[in-house]
């Protein structure tokens, strides 16, 4: 039996709002599962070795939940267009060039290195319509130690040049993807880009492979007004958005649908009551002028509400940064509210880019018995202090001020995949 035994502060968020502190604690994981945070060291493990870190601290580590793998080399470019307009401007080319594996294979190892040194993970990702590259993307997830899942990007209509599927290599290609797919740790999951880019035909066969295969489901939904003009053109027979992923099978309680920013009582209501999970991708909507999703709305209402960073339309992989995202886009939701919601407060938003995926992955929030030890450790001592902060003030320091080079070590399914 493989024991890991982590000292230093401990902090993790197991209900929303709420954050449980071990002060000088230890976090103990036996085979890569969480015993418990005790206080005093068990006299069992009093000889076992221990991963002492002092004063830092030891919070869980990150889940993005929609981020563009291909999209990575465009990370802060195009920043001054409108979604559609940036898509078939620079993300559409950029994605066209993963035919190459070659090119794949050097972007993506970069990619799940830098996802692994900022403390991220699990992931839901996007990769492009390439099959190979989508293979070699979830290869490199593995090999750095990140969980998660990747689809295969779907799309038969509505791409750029050199960008396109026809509609019978999309189905073939992605049941072939599928059969190819032998990973530990990365799952595939069912991935139409989004309505726009899917035919009626390919939408229906996509929501048949889900439903034989009982894969999760990933697209966008209701991201930009100029994106629902046209869904309505592609589908009048649907009132909204979301019933085009409905009637062929894609909505269900294993379904992300990223963005929801103009998603009104009805379509809230309706992805309560499937249990869909919205993910909030704050930096994104901003960037790409989409709109500030009524995020404390979605938490009141009791949906499932998840953070993604959504590179490369989001411009940081790291979800400190997007935990700040969210919070300063609820503050300005606020604003647009008249003042009559509640902004995120930092506990609540941390919660979001951490314990609020665990049970998509069959988990239960925070530092549960029982859950894969995912954690992340990093210190603050090169900031300035003016007076001693209690552990809760260090982590809203941390969160909004941390240091290149802050973290000093990244755990995932109980090994150490990243350390200083």
């Amino acid at each position: 039996m493989e024991t890991v035994i982590i000292k230093g502060n401990i902090i993790s968020a197991p209900e929303f709002g709420k954050l449980e502190i071990t002060e000088n604690g230890y976090l103990i994981a036996e085979d890569g599962k969480i015993k418990g945070t005790y206080q005093k060291l068990p006299q069992e493990y009093e000889n076992a070795f221990i991963e002492d870190y002092g004063d830092a601290l030891v919070m869980q580590s990150f889940s993005d939940m929609h981020l563009h793998a291909p999209q990575y080399p465009m990370l802060g470019i195009g920043m001054d267009r409108p979604l559609l307009e940036w898509l078939n401007t620079y993300t559409f080319p950029t994605e066209a060039r993963f035919a190459d594996k070659d090119f794949a294979r050097t972007t993506y190892h970069r990619l799940a290195g830098e996802l692994a040194a900022k403390g991220t993970t699990r992931v839901c990702m996007f990769s492009s319509i390439h099959r190979e590259a989508t293979l070699i993307l979830m290869e490199e997830l593995e090999n750095a130690g990140i969980t998660g899942y990747v689809g295969k990007v779907n799309m038969d209509r509505n791409g750029g040049e050199n960008y396109l599927e026809t509609t019978e290599e999309s189905i073939s290609e992605t049941v072939r993807w599928l059969e190819e797919c032998h990973f530990e740790h990365i799952k595939p999951m069912i991935t139409p880009r989004f309505t726009p880019s899917c035919s009626k035909e390919l939408m229906q066969e996509l929501g048949k492979i889900a439903k034989e295969k009982n894969l999760p489901i990933q697209s966008h939904l209701s991201e930009n007004t100029s994106e629902l003009d046209l869904v309505k053109s592609l589908h009048p027979d649907c009132t909204q958005y979301w019933e085009s992923y409905q009637k062929y099978g894609l909505w269900n309680d294993k379904t992300l649908m990223a963005h929801c920013v103009w998603s009104d009582e009805t379509e809230r209501k309706a992805i309560k009551e499937a249990g869909v999970w919205a993910v909030h991708c704050a930096a994104s909507n901003e960037n790409l002028v989409s709109g500030y999703a009524p995020v404390r709305v979605m938490m009141n209402e009791g949906l499932n509400v998840v953070l993604g960073s959504d590179i490369a339309g989001g411009d940081h992989l790291s979800m400190f940064k997007n935990i700040t995202a969210a919070i300063r886009a609820s503050k300005a939701r606020r604003i647009m509210d008249d003042r009559k919601t509640e902004f995120l407060s930092v506990i609540e938003a941390f919660y979001l880019g951490t314990s609020a995926a665990a049970p998509f992955f069959g988990e239960k929030p925070g530092f549960a018995p029982g859950n894969a030890l995912h954690a992340i450790v990093v210190e603050d001592r090169t900031l300035p202090v003016v007076r001693p902060l209690s552990i809760r003030e260090r982590l809203e320091r941390c969160i909004y001020r941390r240091e290149h080079g802050c973290v000093l070590a990244v755990f995932s399914e109980g090994k150490k995949i990243y350390k200083k």
